[in-house]
């Protein structure tokens, strides 16, 4: 029993998949619900909301959303993954390196958490059990036939 905790047996790619499969929907309906907030309260935040790259509070806002609620959108059902992860590890970056300057205090400790597991999810990809995966199987049955 000791043994099998500290040395488990490889999971299977069917399982690793389910794994991500579920990583992505836990942490993208955890960042959709941020993204939520915020479209929510539009008009209260956008005159003041941190405007870090000068384009004004609104426009900052406007993309802090679509970052959160249409990305999340196509991180979670694995669609176009890497692409829509950039912004996203943008923002959260953003947010921990320039408006919590790199401190933990705050929200900083939520928003350096929320780029190392996008950073990690990106390098690991979001399995077979996604729309990226259904796609590259049908693109490539299309071309070898």
């Amino acid at each position: 029993m000791f043994k099998r905790l500290l040395f488990p047996a490889r999971l299977s790619a069917s399982v690793a998949s389910f794994l991500l499969l579920l990583a992505r929907v836990c942490i993208g309906l955890m960042f959709l619900n941020h993204g939520m907030q915020k479209w929510l309260e539009f008009g209260e935040m956008s005159s003041n909301f941190p405007d870090p790259l000068h384009i004004g509070s609104a426009w900052s806002l406007i993309l802090i959303i679509i970052a959160e609620v249409v990305c999340s959108f196509f991180f979670i059902f694995g669609f176009l993954y890497r692409i829509v992860l950039l912004p996203m590890i943008f923002v959260m970056g953003m947010a921990f390196f320039v408006i919590h300057d790199g401190s933990l205090d705050n929200g900083g400790e939520l928003a350096l958490i929320y780029m190392l597991v996008f950073v990690f999810l990106y390098l690991t990809g979001p399995g077979k059990y996604s729309l990226d995966a259904w796609l590259e199987k049908r693109i490539l049955a299309d071309l070898n036939e």
